[in-house]
């Protein structure tokens, strides 16, 4: 692990630092039932790259040295889809693109990859973004059938564990830590009532890019309409302990994760530009700067727990960025599930107060290759100049990542 720098240091105004210009994302809705429930990943992906475009209008695209799309559904495979939405948003076909699939850190990963590749002077400015099209991907399309047979018969339990089913690993975690159903139910509804007020007193706007996109009725599939999709549309506005504490079990007859305290099956994409500090300031966009990227460290863990992963990561990062929890202002921890988002904040002493202040996935939804990059536009709008932010989540197969983010 590198030298930590330090809370002086990481405030302090430096060339080689790598900055943000912007940070927009789309709506997420309900997979198959929300507002992009006929739009594809990569649509998604472009109309968010055109908007990143628009919101920086004195940089020539051309300027634009890479672009990395984490996504872990792919649409087509591989990077043909995000490709494809690059260069249909109006990318320079002299940019190039790749993706990365670090399950639910993959836009993380995106943002991270670029920010490394600009500090390493690979590159000068690039977009770090995220897409996902849950209802097109998910669920039994993405089971495996097949596996190598000494793989399936390991007798080392990690190595099975790595296929265990998402919802099963949230009830092993509240098994282990005394996670109560109580206590999940409660924090899912609290979810839902902060995304609700954010979402009412209009906190979201600056961050989402309002999408036109086409929908079909079931009863009518042949004929399209055209809608303008500007909100997020998960969130339970009726939310409560009572409402919460009706539902079933979803993973486990005598489980405590529901539908109602487990993140949201959802669609979306989001994107963040960044450069080089003196790269800004040659072409004239110092004063667009809004932030800048301060480190990412990811960690591994057990498979069979893998939402614990934050609670290893996080303190990684500090120790890596030499910073304190106190330093930090806000805390945006995903919440795969109610479960292990409050095993992470216990065990890591965090501020309820500072963690996930406008909701988080339970009530705004996860899709898992734009959930990193949909954390960090809705982080920044909330930090005041010379604060400091967190984006981290748990990721399957039983691990953690956390980036670290300053506000100019």
């Amino acid at each position: 692990m590198a030298n930590a720098r330090g809370l002086k240091q990481i405030l302090s105004k430096q060339p080689t630092d790598v900055v943000i210009l912007s940070s927009l994302r789309t709506p997420v809705t309900r997979a198959g039932k929300g507002g992009f429930r006929n739009a594809f990943d990569h649509e998604l992906l472009s109309h968010v790259l055109r908007a990143t475009l628009a919101a920086n209008p004195n940089l020539d695209p051309a300027k634009i040295d890479d672009v990395a799309v984490g996504v872990v559904l792919a649409e087509l495979g591989g990077s043909k889809a995000a490709r494809m939405g690059q260069l249909h948003a109006g990318f320079h076909e002299t940019t190039p693109l790749h993706t990365v699939n670090r399950a639910c850190s993959s836009g993380l990963q995106a943002v991270t990859n670029i920010a490394s590749m600009i500090t390493t002077g690979q590159i000068n400015v690039g977009v770090g973004a995220g897409m996902e099209s849950m209802t097109r991907n998910y669920g039994s399309k993405a089971i495996p059938t097949l596996l190598w047979d000494e793989v399936k018969n390991s007798p080392n339990d990690n190595v099975r564990d790595c296929i265990m089913p998402m919802g099963l690993t949230s009830e092993n975690v509240a098994k282990r830590y005394g996670v109560s159903r109580d206590d999940q139910d409660a924090f899912a509804a609290e979810s839902h009532l902060k995304a609700s007020k954010a979402q009412k007193a209009g906190l979201f706007d600056s961050e989402i890019v309002p999408v036109k996109v086409k929908q079909t009725e079931p009863e009518h599939p042949d004929v399209s309409t055209e809608v303008v999709v500007d909100k997020d549309d998960g969130i339970r506005h009726d939310a409560s302990m009572e409402k919460m504490a009706k539902l079933k079990p979803a993973f486990s007859k005598d489980g405590s994760s529901t539908a109602g305290n487990s993140s949201q099956v959802s669609d979306g994409a989001a994107a963040t530009l960044m450069m080089r500090r003196s790269t800004a300031t040659e072409l004239g966009l110092d004063k667009s700067i809004i932030g800048k990227w301060a480190g990412t460290q990811v960690a591994g863990c057990r498979p069979d727990e893998m939402g614990i992963g934050p609670a290893i990561a996080i303190p990684r990062l500090l120790e890596y960025t030499g910073t304190k929890t106190e330093d930090v202002s806000i805390w945006e921890v995903n919440e795969a599930f109610a479960s292990q988002a409050i095993y992470c904040i216990r065990k890591l002493g965090l501020d309820m107060d500072k963690v996930n202040p406008r909701g988080g996935a339970i009530a705004l939804g996860h899709p898992l290759g734009m959930t990193g990059t949909r954390q960090l536009a809705t982080l920044m709008p909330q930090l005041n100049p010379g604060e400091l932010g967190v984006v981290s989540m748990c990721i399957g197969t039983g691990m953690g990542m956390a980036g670290l983010f300053v506000r100019e």
